[in-house]
Order: C-alpha cells, then structure tokens, then sequence
C-alpha cells in the first residue's frame, strides 16, 4: 500500500516538550511527515533573546528525527500577523514558495495531507494550491484542523476579532476538524459537520512506571507540578499552597513562558523549580509526590484547554487536586480531588495526601489514563478520516 504523506503545520517546536503534535505524528508510522516548526518574528529576541538562534534555522535544511518524520524550520517572519490579516497573507504567501519546493523535493508532488495546527494556516491554502498547479478545493479536501487552544484568548500582540477570523475560515473550508475541549467544539462544529471532540492523550507506558517505584520513605509531604509554567497558571493558588504546608514542599517541573516572572519564588523557602526535565526522567521525580497539582486559573485561555499534564498524572494513579478548570476535569471528579477556592484547594490538598496507597481511586485513574492514551487518541483519528 502507497504511503500517506503529511505536511504538518505545527505550532511546537519538533524538540520541545513533546505535545499532541509530536504524539500524533511520531505514531503516524504508516505515512511520509513533514513537520514544520513555527516561525520566529523579527522583533521576538526583545522578548525572549534566545529566538535569534532561531533566524538561520531554515538554511540547515531538514533532520530525519524519526523513520517517517522529517523536520524543518521556516523562515522569520513579519510580527502582528495575529493583529492585521493582510500581514498573515503576506507571511503566509512566503510560506507556500517554501512549502512547495518542499513537497516537491520530497516527491510528494500535490499528493498530501495538510495538517494545520494554527488559525493563520488559513492563508497559506490558496497560495500554495497555486504553486502547486491544482484547485485550491483540491487541497482543502485534504486539509485538517487540529485545534488545541482558544486561540484569540493568548495575550500579545493578537486581535482576537482577526483572530477568530482566521479560525472559522480554517474550520470552515478544512475536510475535518479535531478539537480537544467542549468548548472548542461547541464553536467550531457550528462552522463545520465534520468537527471531532478528541482530547489530548498520555504517553501511558512511560507515566505509568510511576506506580512501580518506590518512593523515598522519609520525604515531606510533596506537592508537584508538571508543565509549562505560562499565564494560565494560577499562581497565587501556588503560594497559598506553599503557605499552608510550611512542612511541606511544592516541586515545579517546567520552564517558564517568556513574560512569566517567577521572581516571587524566592519568597517561599518550600517552593523548588527545577525547570524543565526530559520526559524520560519525569517518572523518578513523579515517583516522590504525594499529590499532583492541576492549578488553571479560571480564564477564557484555561477553561478550554486539554493539558496534557492531567493526564500523565492519571497514569501515575497518585492522587489528583485541581481547581475546576479545565472544565473537562470535572468528568473525573469521582476520583479525583477539586477545589474551586484557595480554601477548598488547600483542604483537598490535605485530604489528597492523606489517600492510602491501595484506595481504589489509584486503579480508577490509571484505567482512565489507558483509555485516554495517545494510540487510543489516534486511533480516533483515524476512525474518523477513514484511514
């Protein structure tokens, strides 16, 4: 059988924290992946200087990263393509001259699946329909819409009105569309039939292995966070925790965003934040919670998100304390633990580590895990592209 191929648009770097980009294509073993890193902007060094590096990236060429993946970087590109459309079309336009040499050097000719992960992929259909020579409504018959965020709800330089633009052009005209929140989909099955609720997935076999290590025996009471430390965290939740367990510690795992000041932490002695671990290495740090913490803040950006962390957590089967956002958390309140006030929080959080070891609860989270891996996630996919 005739591989697939796919150019996959995504929104994470291929090397970053792996996401549902990177989950979803590495388990594509059955087609061609092209996986597009996102561009960097002229002006983002003033705000995180380590983006020049990213200026040249495109010159290397790709790196194969996998049998059937193959990654490559874009060019730089033109800021505020989230405030005005006619600067997307433009940084978009340069886009499809580049996406097409690819395609062709690849042997993929117009022969592919676009799998887009950005609402600004919806100017870069129609220039690259044309640099390829065939009808645009060819290429969006082949073209998906994975969406993972409220876009329009990050903050910076965005108009969310030219924003969500974008996005209902995108899910609109898209073969399909993925969506990993109630609230995603609520909006975007309005524009399309053929609109999936999928949330994000768990790389079960490696979180599970929590649940076969032996944690160190005379630590203290251990509160971890795993993720990305960005700007729906709930910070004063953090320190309000910290506060109540002054016996107690709260380990941070994660780098944090560019704009996010964790200057904060040197005030509380019971806070680490060891930055950002190697999956891999997640397990044996896991190991040592004793409760796992599920800390969005109750904004447009967090009640619509799917996070990954919540599920890698249900693998480990260690107790769960989440505030009620993501929404979606409250599907699995019968076994784990919310607080919707910083009081409520806290007592969850002693009530949580209180849990014995063998409380059913522990199997509840891991079964919910399995069915929520990321084999089972693709399988959906698949299911519903008739792959």
């Amino acid at each position: 059988m005739k591989k697939r191929n796919i150019l996959c648009l995504s929104t994470s770097n291929y090397d970053a924290v792996p996401t549902r980009k990177q989950n979803i294509m590495n388990r594509m073993t059955d087609a061609d992946v092209l996986y597009i890193d996102p561009p960097v902007t002229y002006i983002a060094p003033l705000k995180d200087p380590q983006a020049k590096k990213r200026f040249f990236e495109h010159s290397s060429g790709g790196r194969m990263v996998k049998e059937h993946v193959t990654v490559y970087a874009q060019r730089p590109v033109i800021p505020l393509y989230n405030k005005f459309r006619q600067v997307n079309r433009l940084n978009q336009a340069g886009l499809a001259v580049y996406l097409a040499q690819l395609v062709c050097e690849h042997g993929f000719g117009s022969d592919f699946w676009l799998w887009c992960y950005s609402p600004t992929s919806a100017d870069v259909v129609e220039p690259l329909a044309k640099m390829l020579g065939i009808e645009a409504a060819s290429l969006w018959n082949r073209t998906v819409y994975d969406c993972v965020d409220r876009h329009a709800a990050y903050p910076g330089l965005i108009n969310p009105a030219v924003v969500d633009d974008m996005e209902k052009d995108l899910a609109m005209n898209a073969a399909v569309v993925f969506t990993t929140a109630e609230g995603l989909y609520d909006t975007l099955s309005a524009y399309n039939e053929r609109t999936y609720l999928i949330p994000n997935g768990v790389d079960y076999e490696l979180f599970s292995k929590v649940a076969s290590i032996v944690p160190k025996p005379d630590r203290p009471i251990t509160l971890g966070f795993v993720g990305m430390l960005q700007e729906c965290i709930d910070y004063a939740l953090i320190k309000a925790t910290a506060c109540s367990f002054p016996d107690g510690r709260i380990v941070l795992v994660g780098n944090a965003l560019p704009g996010v000041d964790l200057s904060w932490l040197s005030d509380y002695p019971n806070i680490t934040h060891i930055g950002r671990v190697p999956q891999a290495q997640l397990p044996e740090i896991m190991a040592d919670f004793h409760v796992c913490l599920n800390v969005f803040a109750g904004n447009e950006l967090a009640k619509h998100v799917s996070p990954l962390k919540f599920y890698e957590y249900l693998a480990t089967g260690k107790p769960i304390v989440s505030t009620p956002f993501p929404l979606q958390v409250n599907e699995y309140r019968d076994y784990i633990y919310i607080g919707g006030t910083a009081e409520a929080f806290v007592e969850k959080c002693r009530e949580a580590a209180r849990e014995p070891a063998d409380d059913p609860k522990s199997k509840s989270r891991m079964l919910a895990a399995k069915h929520s891996s990321w084999d089972e996630r693709l399988a959906q996919m698949r299911k519903q592209l008739g792959w």
